[in-house]
């Protein structure tokens, strides 16, 4: 039976209330036409995974105080403020079923909102009267960029292995959950050593997600709602299709290996790319190395005393693994 955030989102209502109303009120202005696109976004914010990680990074080193609030508002509005901006990027006209900012208004309108969240995001920061918080949102933000630009690099020069598809991952989507366990960690003025070990578990649970979200590229399912293939239409080479060319004991690799470096790729040639990758073993590989990533992480925790919060942890990574979308 697969794993559900509910009942963590259950037990963490009251402070996952008022974490949304930070960042509602935190979001108002006087504009208009601002607040009816704010407005309309929020009413379908997904399920608030990296707050939720916070909020649980806060309670293992102490407890879910105002500073912690903040800064997880603050890193839900950044997470937020990428998604609206990668819309724009990738010419998206809906994102949970829902009409992006961008179809419905432009990318104009888009980009200026995705800037607001931002400008929220940073007064969540400021609010918490924690430099260390702040240091700890400018370097998620600036790892965040730098990973998505390098793999617009990587995409056009059709050049990728394991190491720097990790590499990727650990910057455009890992270094959101680390700083998710860093702000918890600060809230509680818990020592550097154990953040750092915190931060190590969500690195694992960042690349994990990453992982899981590139094999929804191979399936085509309407409840995803992201067209089967769309990553390599854009020249991005993911985990199961890198395994699979791996595989010189495969006659057709060299083969696939020429459509990979196509380009333009045809839908024809991404079906065949997607079929081989299936066919190789790329996506059984792709839990095998999840699978090691959760063991690594429970590792981590392994050697602090069983309680509710640890029990959380674990079980938000087995939820990343096991998500339908």
């Amino acid at each position: 039976m697969a794993i559900s955030l509910k009942h963590i989102q259950e037990q963490l209502r009251p402070e996952l209330d008022a974490l949304n109303d930070i960042i509602v009120t935190t979001l108002t202005s006087g504009s208009e036409l601002t607040n009816s696109i704010v407005t309309t976004y929020l009413k379908n914010k997904g399920k608030m995974l990296r707050p939720i990680v916070t909020l649980l990074s806060a309670k293992f080193f102490g407890g879910i105080n105002e500073k912690a609030l903040q800064g997880a508002a603050a890193l839900e509005m950044l997470h937020n403020a990428s998604l609206i901006h990668d819309d724009v990027i990738d010419e998206a006209t809906e994102r949970r079923g829902l009409p992006t900012i961008n179809n419905v208004w432009s990318n104009h309108v888009a980009v200026l909102v995705g800037d607001f969240f931002v400008t929220g995001a940073l007064r969540c920061g400021v609010a918490t009267g924690d430099g260390r918080i702040l240091s700890a949102l400018a370097d998620m933000g600036r790892d965040l960029s730098l990973g998505e630009i390098d793999q617009v690099d990587i995409a056009r020069n059709h050049n990728i292995d394991e190491e720097t598809y990790m590499s990727i991952i650990r910057a455009k989507t890992a270094s959101l959950f680390e700083c998710c366990a860093e702000v918890g960690g600060y809230a509680n003025n818990a020592p550097q050593t154990a953040i750092d070990e915190l931060r190590r578990f969500a690195r694992l649970l960042g690349i994990c997600f990453q992982i899981k979200d590139d094999t929804f590229d191979y399936y085509n399912d309407p409840i995803i709602g992201k067209p089967t293939g769309n990553d390599l239409r854009e020249g991005k080479v993911t985990l199961p299709l890198i395994y699979a060319l791996r595989r010189d004991d495969l006659p057709e690799r060299d083969e696939m290996l020429r459509l990979v470096n196509k380009d333009c790729p045809s839908s024809e040639d991404i079906d065949r790319l997607i079929d081989f990758a299936k066919r190789a073993g790329g996506i059984d590989y792709a839990y095998e190395t999840m699978n090691r990533l959760r063991d690594e992480a429970n590792a981590v925790l392994s050697p602090y005393s069983p309680h509710e919060t640890v029990d959380q942890l674990r079980e938000i990574f087995d939820y990343v693994i096991e998500r339908k979308l």
